[in-house]
């Protein structure tokens, strides 16, 4: 027997907004787990000849607030972004997350630890992982000799 959702609003073409406000309050209770999931950004990895690189999407995040680092092989991305309630009249939607973050990442051995960088611009973090040298590609010529 399949499961099908239930809609107790779905006879109902118009209703008042304030209902629907209430009705789209609790699908994303449901749906998401409510306010009190946690957040975390979204990432980007990549690889280069020469680099690994992640890209963390933090807008709204104080530079202050954000804390790279890297440990036994692991990188952590850490920080805060904090909810300004600056509207006198108060939100119709929250639907960005607040709070704490942080994210961890397995690093391959052929990471330099001492030369990471990190950059933060335009509310995207960048952390550049130089790989070590005996793990970049090199062309080595092959002599041919005539006998």
């Amino acid at each position: 027997m399949p499961i099908v959702k239930y809609n107790p609003f779905a006879e109902t073409e118009e209703f008042p907004s304030g209902l629907r406000l209430l009705q789209d309050t609790v699908n994303r209770l449901f749906a998401d787990g409510g306010a009190a999931r946690p957040w975390a950004p979204a990432v980007d990895i990549y690889e280069t000849e020469n680099e690994l690189v992640f890209k963390a999407d933090i807008p709204g995040v104080d530079k202050n607030a954000i804390e790279v680092r890297m440990e036994n092989g692991t990188l952590a991305l850490k920080g805060e972004r904090k909810f300004l309630d600056e509207s006198k009249n108060g939100y119709y939607r929250v639907e960005r997350g607040y709070g704490t973050f942080s994210r961890y990442f397995t690093l391959p051995e052929t990471v330099d630890p001492d030369k990471v960088a990190a950059d933060y611009k335009d509310g995207v973090l960048t952390v550049t992982l130089p790989k070590k040298e005996i793990a970049k590609p090199r062309t080595i010529q092959v002599k041919v000799s005539n006998n």
